[in-house]
């Protein structure tokens, strides 16, 4: 018997069982439907994670204060106030930092914006004007800081998409409104193009003012050696220069901090940044596929039910066709190909159904980023292909069984 008879016969006797072949493959249906939308939507996660990593700027190397311990018990990371705006210009030093492009230092904290019935309670951001271009800020109204601006401790801000739209409403102009930050009167001299983001890092809520502004009037903390910054952002010159850059700010700070250890900052870079990122999305993806992975055995374990029913119904026709020459192979191959074919009609229905959930659930914001799932190719084919393997593999038991069966006996059973 060749294969377009199996196929033929399989199909056959699916059709007679119409309901109970539809609930059989109802199971792979639903695992290779959550396979392909959930890996969708972990694989969106990691692209729009990645962008929101590289909306930053390139070539940055991120600088920020260390830990300290005392009596034998470490602080967190950042615990410790080390860096200040002295450090963040020392960096600016074309012989002793020839890697180095531009710095931008910031001083960060959280601040109540108000204007006139409107509030945020939003991040605020102290500046140099070298911040917009290394972190790749672009001003969609007005203009961005200026070194006069930080001279002279101007009151000037710049305000972030967010921000504007929940102080403002649709129609006032921004640019040129004087908006209160903790009790202290700032004018607003620009709007930041959106970027999105999410959480406590949404690069559109913020408020950006100049360093020395900040320092004097939204937090007086102050060290021996100047004010300090929360983050020293540092363009490099080129990718291939992030190892010079690394080696020649360490070296200028040490000396600066007369320490011999880093102990006291730390320096990550980007690429390190989107690695950790895209290993906390890599692992969230393969647990999400795991998870919808276990509805596929579940699926396959009614397949082998199923199948093993149909042996038992079948048993008297079984024994005819084998008393009339079909060989125990031939039992085999019929009932392995009713199992393949449920597996493959119910893998091409779930990946249809799966793409249908991923492009629903597509644009959905998690924040204020949306997600947009990305069904790969890949996901598809493994998809499908694991939905044939546990078809094939649960189908084995119950067509041994039928191929076991002895035509006599077969023929006898009632």
């Amino acid at each position: 018997m060749n294969l377009v008879e199996s196929v033929r016969i399989a199909l056959r006797a699916l059709a007679a069982n119409k309901m109970r072949s539809a609930l059989t493959m109802l199971g792979i249906i639903i695992g290779v439907a959550a396979v392909i939308a959930l890996m969708g939507v972990g694989s969106g996660a990691q692209v729009a994670v990645d962008s929101q990593i590289s909306s930053m700027g390139t070539n940055l190397l991120f600088v920020t204060p260390g830990a300290t311990s005392q009596g034998g018990v470490r602080s967190a990371q950042g615990s410790v106030q080390t860096l200040t705006y002295q450090d963040a210009q020392a960096l600016v030093d074309p012989v002793n930092a020839s890697a180095i492009a531009a710095v931008a230092p910031e001083m960060d904290t959280t601040a109540q914006v108000v204007f006139m019935s409107n509030n945020a309670n939003t991040r605020v951001l102290g500046v140099t004007p070298a911040y917009g271009p290394v972190r790749d800020y672009v001003v969609q109204d007005g203009n961005f800081l200026t070194q006069a601006d930080v001279d002279d401790r101007s009151s000037v801000a710049i305000v972030g998409a967010n921000v504007a739209s929940e102080l403002f409403t649709s129609g006032q102009e921004p640019v040129g409104q004087s908006i209160r930050i903790n009790n202290t009167s700032f004018q607003i001299i620009g709007v930041l193009v959106a970027k999105g983001g999410s959480g406590f890092a949404n690069q559109d809520d913020q408020v950006l003012v100049p360093i020395t502004t900040a320092q004097a009037r939204l937090q007086r903390n102050q060290t021996s050696s100047g004010n300090t910054v929360t983050e020293i952002s540092v363009e490099v010159t080129s990718q291939s220069q992030m190892q010079l850059a690394t080696l020649e700010i360490t070296s200028i700070l040490e000396q600066r901090h007369h320490i011999l250890t880093t102990d006291d900052f730390t320096i990550q870079s980007q690429d390190a940044l989107l690695s950790s990122a895209n290993s906390v999305t890599g692992i969230l993806t393969i647990f999400l596929g795991g998870v919808a992975g276990i509805s596929l055995l579940v699926g396959g374990i009614g397949i082998m039910n199923i199948m093993l029913v149909s042996v038992t119904e079948r048993t008297r026709e079984i024994g005819i066709r084998m008393a009339i020459g079909a060989t125990r192979g031939n039992v085999l191959s019929q009932f392995l190909t009713e199992a393949t074919i449920l597996s493959v009609l119910g893998g091409l229905t779930g990946v249809a159904l799966g793409v249908g959930i991923a492009h629903f659930v597509s644009g959905i914001n998690m924040g204020s980023t949306p997600i947009h799932a990305v069904v790969s190719a890949g996901s598809i084919l493994m998809a499908t292909g694991f939905a044939l393997a546990i078809g094939l593999f649960f189908g084995i038991y119950p067509a041994y069984r039928a191929a076991s069966l002895k035509p006599i006996d077969a023929l006898h059973y009632e």
